[in-house]
């Protein structure tokens, strides 16, 4: 899952990033609500966690223009604004969710993991093909019942793989969906993460390579 963390308050917005990253989410943080549009605007994210008072641009504008986008991308709104009226215009102007600050940490993960369900067509939650098992709730991985010990990010990519159900995947839509935007395009990040992955799959070797275009299950 991909998340943007939108808030001025740069300690909160990092920590909020910080604990997200350690539930396997690849996040990008904006202090700005200018900042925020134009990302939104190039990048494909699952989950905003949008502020509602920001520098640049309000966060009812971003969630505004982003609803005129017409994407699947879903706004959790954190705001301290705790009025019934103020929850209210907050959905109106396209939020999905609302939770206010001081919040319940496990209670915004919990709501960040909904909303993330919400941005694709539904599937299981645990994934099989090949002799391969992802729980995708208890990120935990086996093969033909051999428990597996994945990092996220190997653990991220095999996810995405079983999820295109046999599709081939570009190491663009990889790098999109298990990376944030502080990777570098050209960096050899997903094949490396794809040899390591293929060693602590073994042999044979599910994992098929397209030259040119990716890899498939």
């Amino acid at each position: 899952m991909r998340v943007l963390v939108v808030d001025d308050e740069t300690s909160l917005a990092d920590l909020i990033a910080r604990g997200l990253a350690r539930q396997d989410m690849a996040v990008d943080v904006a202090h700005r609500g200018d900042d925020a549009d134009g990302l939104l605007a190039v990048n494909d994210y699952d989950v905003v966690v949008l502020d509602r008072d920001l520098p640049g641009m309000h966060g009812d504008e971003v969630a505004r223009r982003h609803a005129e986008r017409g994407t699947l991308t879903r706004i959790l709104m954190l705001t301290a604004a705790t009025t019934l009226s103020d929850r209210v215009h907050g959905l109106e102007l396209g939020a999905d969710d609302y939770l206010a600050k001081p919040f319940e940490y496990p209670e915004l993960v919990a709501r960040v993991r909904a909303l993330g369900r919400r941005t694709v067509a539904p599937v299981a939650p645990v994934l099989e093909r090949a002799g391969l098992v992802v729980d995708s709730n208890r990120r935990v991985a086996t093969r033909d019942g051999r428990p597996l010990d994945l990092t996220s990010k190997e653990l991220g990519v095999l996810e995405v793989l079983l999820r295109a159900d046999g599709r081939i995947v570009p190491a663009e839509e990889l790098l999109e969906k298990v990376w944030d935007m502080n990777i570098d395009p050209f960096t050899a990040a997903v094949r490396v993460t794809m040899s390591k992955l293929r060693k602590k799959l073994g042999v044979p070797d599910p994992i098929r390579t397209v030259p040119g275009q990716g890899y498939a299950l």
